[in-house]
């Protein structure tokens, strides 16, 4: 059938390294995500954030370099990590929900109008959700289908930017918010960052603790 040429739609792989149909998989696509924000400033629910969410960057880890002089020539390590920062863009709606929940958040950190700070990170932290999903809406008994899920610990604002309003502009007023956070890790558990992995020693490095 015709249809089975679809399944040459890809890179051609040799017969030990693919299964037998070699049709390509399909891919995740950007569109396709909601943001959760749990324990972000202090009202109940947080739903209306992740309603307004327009964009979000993934989260983004580089290693700090180490360099060891050694005769006629240099090798390099992976020192600490550092996760960057990302940055969510959300709607404000007419009746302040989005605001009203940035400001509590901001006030946790630091109260604006009595000048005092949190006594500790763990007041003011939240858990931030990147979640991929399949398209679909759920069934209204089922959940909708989750793909895959980034999940930031210790986060907190790093910035809030409000933005501008403008007369020769259509655009919807929003708010920038920079996120700041400790680790991140993928679920479900195997599917990436957070992963258990062995620490296999390479089998072409020889003697232990080789670089």
């Amino acid at each position: 059938m015709a249809i089975s040429s679809l399944s040459r739609l890809t890179v051609p792989l040799d017969s030990n390294a693919s299964a037998g149909s070699q049709g390509l998989l399909m891919p995740k696509l950007q569109y396709r995500f909601r943001v959760s924000l749990e324990n972000f400033g202090v009202s109940t629910p947080t739903t209306e954030l992740t309603k307004q969410v327009v964009d979000v960057t993934r989260p983004n880890v580089t290693f700090e370099q180490i360099t060891l002089d050694v005769y006629n020539s240099k090798v390099f390590l992976a020192g600490k990590h550092n996760w960057e920062t990302i940055t969510l863009n959300l709607r404000e709606d007419v009746s302040n929900n989005v605001q009203k929940l940035v400001g509590e958040q901001l006030q946790k950190q630091f109260d604006f109008f009595e000048q005092s700070g949190a006594a500790s990170g763990g007041d003011y932290k939240f858990v931030t959700r990147i979640e991929i999903l399949d398209g679909g809406n759920g069934n209204g008994v089922t959940a909708v289908n989750v793909i895959d899920t980034f999940e930031l610990y210790g986060c907190y604002l790093e910035s809030a930017n409000y933005n501008q309003l403008a007369y020769a502009t259509s655009d919807v007023v929003s708010v920038a918010l920079s996120i700041r956070y400790d680790n991140a890790v993928q679920t479900p558990q195997g599917t990436g960052i957070g992963t258990a992995v062995g620490r296999t020693i390479n089998t072409l490095v020889t003697g232990g603790g080789a670089v």
